[in-house]
């Protein structure tokens, strides 16, 4: 059994952009009780309080979960009366700046830059650049068709690290690239948090949908952290009742 179990968000706890279901924020809150929680996304802090704090039950104990917005470029945890950011590792003005314009380059002369879109195609989030190619706030059947197979994400990522390799340039989900700083991305954020919590990397299990090596959960996997490949947040509801079952 491990002691503490790391989940990506989207399309893994929850759709892409949506709410945990409550029945998986339910079992998120029993798994609370029994060991370390860890959540590690590439979205803000705000879409982890949207999607996910929102729904926990106001019973489970959150000092025993772990929050790591950004691809773990941030780190959250409660202090018994708010959630407190602990470290940001944040990109330059000019490395957000370079980055921003690269990427707009690339999708435009690539074709993937769609002229009708839902919410903003480029955020600025400190610590990560992110291209969501139909935007922020795409339905998610929309997402799901617009790039099945991963091709237009992977040659969008290949082109971007071309001309930015003094960053780290990840596929994100599943219409969106992640830009960090060099070396800060989920593994660094899974050795910090094995740092704070004392917990050793045999002792934690990481679950998540993007362990392929164009994947942003990949850089993990070289850690040797235990992993379990998800599909969607489905197969994670399960996972997470059996951990449950068994502990």
């Amino acid at each position: 059994m491990p002691r503490l179990v790391a989940f990506d968000l989207d399309d893994t706890l929850a759709p892409s952009k949506s709410p945990v279901d409550a029945r998986t924020a339910e079992s998120l809150g029993r798994l609370l009780e029994v060991m370390e929680v860890c959540v590690i996304s590439g979205g803000r802090f705000e879409q982890f309080r949207d999607q996910l704090l929102s729904r926990l039950p106001a019973s489970a104990p959150l000092e025993r979960l772990h929050l790591m917005p950004t691809c773990g470029t941030r780190y959250l945890n409660w202090d018994g009366a708010r959630w407190r950011l602990r470290y940001a590792e944040n990109l330059s003005d000019a490395e957000r700046e370079e980055a921003l314009a690269v990427v707009e380059e690339e999708a435009s002369r690539l074709g993937l830059w769609e002229a009708g879109t839902w919410g903003p195609v480029m955020e600025d989030r400190g610590s990560q650049i992110t291209f969501s190619a139909l935007g922020q706030f795409a339905p998610v059947a929309e997402k799901s068709a617009w790039d099945p197979a991963g091709t237009r994400r992977s040659s969008l990522r290949t082109a971007v690290r071309s001309r930015l390799p003094g960053l780290e340039v990840r596929a994100g989900g599943s219409t969106s690239i992640d830009i960090t700083r060099r070396g800060v991305d989920k593994a660094y954020g899974m050795r910090r948090l094995a740092s704070i919590t004392h917990i050793p990397f045999s002792d934690m299990l990481f679950v998540g949908d993007r362990l392929d090596p164009d994947g942003n959960d990949y850089p993990v996997i070289a850690l040797g952290i235990p992993t379990h490949p998800v599909r969607d947040w489905t197969e994670t509801a399960s996972l997470i009742d059996e951990l449950i079952a068994a502990a």
